[in-house]
């Protein structure tokens, strides 16, 4: 049984701040007006975290705030899809060097001319991931928060973002150690709910024990069938949208509450982050969707997901 309520570390937000994101679906926002950290993390491969993490940094950064986004997965697809191939090859200098030198965080920190930072993965991450001591599940999991989010939170950035591995790692810890709130991605597929139930019982639990850990949002990623027949497609988004725990994490728009209408081919929505194939060309030129294709109808999708992370909380449309 999957139990996000228990999860949930944040109070009711009472602030509104208006934004001027062109792609915006909202006229307003609620937003607490704090800084925040956010993993995008999934204890499964392929569900498209490093796109997400890549295109929710970039939006954050268009509504004008500082942002930092920190790739923690020794695959480095992050990095590599916003062109730092370079800095992931050098291991000259990289995260461990700030985990156990006593580096400056902003050493090894670069700008990605689109308008965030970035903090890119390294070959050697791995090698990172051996030499943090073992311990309890808590201490050896907070040098990411003491020795990089800390610092550079509220003072430097806005936002803090991390892509994380797609396994249960120490790097993973200290990604939900350092951010404590999360974006977690599912893609269609018969393994989908069985990624998130493994993702809770096996990452979130454990650190509840010695801290509040927030799910921002479950996002459908990677979808391009019907949902008017039983497609994986429905499948996933039933479920999601069905179950009393998760509604009120399923963005606006993954969000379905007439089936029959949809049966009925009275609505004809195209819900989830769908298959765009300026998603996968955005990657091969290294650019985030905003910059290589600003049309794209997927960016309002990207542009929700900042405005959840802006305001601690899916915010439902009125």
């Amino acid at each position: 049984m999957i139990l996000l309520n228990s999860m949930s570390g944040s109070d009711s937000k009472n602030s509104i701040d208006r934004t001027n994101s062109p792609n915006s679906p909202y006229g307003s926002v609620q937003t607490d007006g704090n800084s925040r950290a956010v993993s995008v993390c999934m204890l499964k491969g392929g569900v498209g975290k490093s796109t997400i993490a890549v295109n929710l940094a970039r939006q954050l950064a268009a509504h004008e705030h500082d942002v930092l986004l920190i790739d923690l997965d020794p695959n480095g697809h992050a990095s590599v899809g916003l062109g730092f191939d370079d800095q992931y090859h050098n291991t000259e200098e990289t995260i461990g060097d700030v985990f156990f030198n006593d580096a400056d965080p902003t050493s090894v920190v670069y700008d990605t001319s689109y308008e965030f930072d970035i903090l890119p993965s390294s070959e050697d991450l791995e090698q990172v991931e051996r030499e943090i001591v073992v311990g309890d599940v808590f201490q050896p999991s907070a040098l990411l928060k003491r020795e990089v989010v800390d610092p550079l939170l509220g003072d430097t950035y806005d936002y803090i973002v991390t892509d994380s591995p797609a396994y249960r790692s120490r790097l993973t810890d200290n990604a939900l150690v350092a951010t404590a709130n999360l974006v977690l991605p599912l893609a269609p597929g018969n393994e989908a709910m069985a990624g998130l139930e493994r993702t809770i019982e096996r990452q979130i639990s454990p650190l509840r024990q010695h801290m509040d850990v927030d799910v921002l949002s479950l996002v459908p990623n990677m979808l391009s069938g019907r949902i008017d027949q039983q497609t994986q497609d429905r499948q996933l988004l039933e479920r999601l949208n069905s179950h009393d725990n998760l509604q009120d994490r399923i963005p606006n728009f993954a969000r379905i509450t007439d089936w029959e209408a949809v049966d009925a081919g009275d609505l004809k929505p195209s819900p989830g982050i769908r298959d765009r194939t300026s998603i996968t060309k955005a990657y091969g030129e290294r650019k985030p969707l905003l910059d290589y294709d600003p049309d794209c109808d997927q960016l309002q999708c990207f542009d929700e997901l900042a405005h959840i992370v802006e305001a601690g909380e899916v915010v439902r449309h009125v």
